[in-house]
């Protein structure tokens, strides 16, 4: 059995904003390990934002992933044969995670025809707290709140 956990590794900065959260937003959105367009993506995607809004595109990315990440969230819990879903606080860490993964699920969702148009219109669409990503943490809140009962079950 493992004696503790491991340590949580520093990611590196991104080369543009040395930012690591950037880097990790950017790790979310990569695929087959293809980081540099992952990069191209995102930077394209901020470019856009910048153009359209007349604001820093970071700043609005900044404000899109705050109003997308949940503070709580249900687990399951078997209570004497019955699962019941139990509200708890999400980790900070796991709060950016989930906030990543929503907004880049959302995305690739959309109707646009390049990923940089799709990732620009659901970051911009997220800063005003509108958007299927902000619907889906609205969702967990209202999941949330209507299990709140069983708050007493926490683990």
């Amino acid at each position: 059995m493992r004696k503790g956990s491991p340590k949580k590794r520093a990611l590196l900065p991104d080369p543009k904003y040395k930012d690591p959260l950037v880097t990790r937003f950017v790790n979310n959105l990569m695929k087959d390990g293809k980081k540099n367009l992952a990069y191209h993506i995102f930077y394209e995607a901020v470019d856009i934002i910048s153009d359209k809004t007349g604001e820093s595109g970071l700043e609005v990315w900044r404000k899109a992933l705050s109003n997308v990440s949940p503070s709580v969230e249900v687990k399951r819990r078997r209570v004497g044969g019955a699962t019941l879903q139990v509200p708890i606080e999400v980790r900070p860490d796991r709060r950016i995670s989930l906030g990543i993964k929503w907004l880049l699920e959302q995305a690739r969702l959309r109707g646009e025809k390049t990923m940089q148009d799709k990732l620009a219109y659901e970051i911009m669409a997220a800063s005003q707290g509108e958007g299927k990503a902000v619907k889906k943490k609205v969702d967990t809140h209202k999941m949330a709140e209507s299990n709140r009962a069983f708050s007493h079950y926490r683990i």
